[in-house]
């Protein structure tokens, strides 16, 4: 592709990422499962939540996307572009949780995926062993944060449950990944900060 096909393709991909329009290439892990009776209160708050794994995963692209940019090895942007394919079904199955939830999305996901294509760009500038390693501990941190989820959620909801399970488990498989083809480890203040801000992004997703 031409350099100006090339962004054509990638701002297609971003307007589609923030807009929720996402095609998932494979099943949702919930169709199968009826729906609980949850009391309207459990009901919002499970939306609240999915609103925040629809977040992180619009960040997920984004990030990806920044990555692959700036990736200057073939085999690292072939892994970034898997992933992120993946990281598409889980876009697509949080978006059509929430709404069977009576839940919307985040009003801020331009302002999401335009601050992590920067930070995934500039992550992919510092050459691919870095920008593995960012990959890694942004993937570790992910984990941690759907395994507090799974604490959260209504025992009921299993719909919701089994989603962010089979989200949880992609997500160690791309970290897995990432430190196969060589991450490195970030220094600590640096995943201090990566934690402090996903904190911040946590707090207001879960309510804008």
């Amino acid at each position: 592709m031409t350099r100006l096909d090339d962004f054509i393709a990638r701002f297609d991909r971003a307007l589609r990422t923030v807009s929720g329009v996402a095609d998932a290439s494979r099943p949702s892990p919930a169709q199968a499962l009826p729906e609980a009776a949850l009391e309207v209160r459990d009901r919002a708050h499970a939306a609240a939540l999915m609103r925040v794994n629809h977040v992180g995963e619009v960040c997920a692209q984004a990030l990806y996307e920044g990555q692959a940019l700036t990736a200057r090895n073939a085999h690292m942007r072939e892994a970034l572009e898997v992933a992120a394919r993946e990281e598409e079904d889980h876009l697509a199955w949080s978006a059509e949780r929430i709404r069977e939830l009576d839940g919307r999305p985040s009003l801020l996901n331009p302002l999401w995926y335009a601050g992590s294509f920067a930070i995934g760009a500039l992550a992919g500038a510092a050459g691919d062993r870095w920008s593995l390693g960012f990959l890694a501990e942004t993937e570790r941190q992910v984990e941690d944060h759907l395994s507090g989820h799974l604490e959260k959620l209504p025992q009921s909801d299993q719909r919701t449950r089994v989603l962010v399970e089979a989200m949880r488990a992609d997500e160690a498989r791309h970290r897995e990944t990432a430190l196969r083809l060589g991450a490195v480890d970030l220094p600590r203040p640096v995943r201090l900060a990566m934690r402090l801000a996903s904190g911040v992004m946590t707090r207001i997703a879960h309510r804008v």
